[in-house]
């Protein structure tokens, strides 16, 4: 997380709407040999006090003798703001390059869950992100053969990762007086998806 207060004021209830929105995170623990990481698809709790997610039985996470603390660390947009989109450098002279992002980091403890726990697991998950296509019937493994969902489990386990805090980073600007960040919105608001949704973001900010 940066350490700069100013990008550190989003209420925890924003940070975990946020995360739930994105569903999808990097799972980190320590491992006997140095960091284990993951990319996961997870559901969040209503409460947010937990959330569960499943692993590949290969996956060296799932061997690390859990339970073990853990991070899931969920990234949102990002983008590049060069020094020239604050302003002619006669006005806003000895700027330096930066980046902007959304950043949410979930810290807890990862534990295994009993493996008959598995099937409703993928089926909340399945139900949950297929809710959100519009225009189709949502898919659900009702529409698999017989037999062919059990033997693709076998590949993979469940398991809960508790919730014990979450900090986020909403690095937009909030440093730059509101005409300079209005400035760089405008400009990152000509680039690509990333630097689109960040102008966005920086926009809604409010002018104090």
């Amino acid at each position: 997380m940066h350490p700069n207060p100013a990008f550190r004021q989003t209420p925890a209830d924003r940070n975990l709407a946020f995360a739930r929105s994105r569903g999808f995170g990097i799972l980190s623990v320590n491992g006997p040999e140095g960091p284990l990481m993951a990319h996961v698809p997870f559901l969040l709790s209503p409460e947010a006090d937990f959330a569960e997610i499943h692993l590949a039985r290969s996956n060296p996470i799932a061997r690390a003798g859990l339970p073990l603390p853990a991070v899931i660390a969920v990234s949102g947009p990002d983008a590049y703001v060069s020094p020239d989109f604050y302003g002619p450098h006669d006005q806003v002279p000895d700027q330096v390059p930066t980046w902007n992002y959304i950043a949410v980091h979930l810290r807890g403890v990862l534990e295994p869950l009993p493996p008959e726990t598995l099937r409703a697991h993928v089926d909340a998950l399945s139900a949950e992100h297929e809710g959100r296509i519009a225009g189709k019937r949502p898919w659900t493994s009702a529409k698999m053969t017989p037999g062919a969902m059990e033997r693709m489990m076998r590949m993979i386990l469940p398991f809960r990762f508790r919730v014990a805090s979450v900090d986020g980073t909403w690095k937009l600007n909030q440093n730059k007086e509101a005409a300079i960040r209005a400035r760089a919105a405008a400009a990152l608001a000509q680039g690509d998806a990333g630097a689109r949704a960040i102008a966005a973001l920086m926009r809604a900010l409010p002018e104090g």
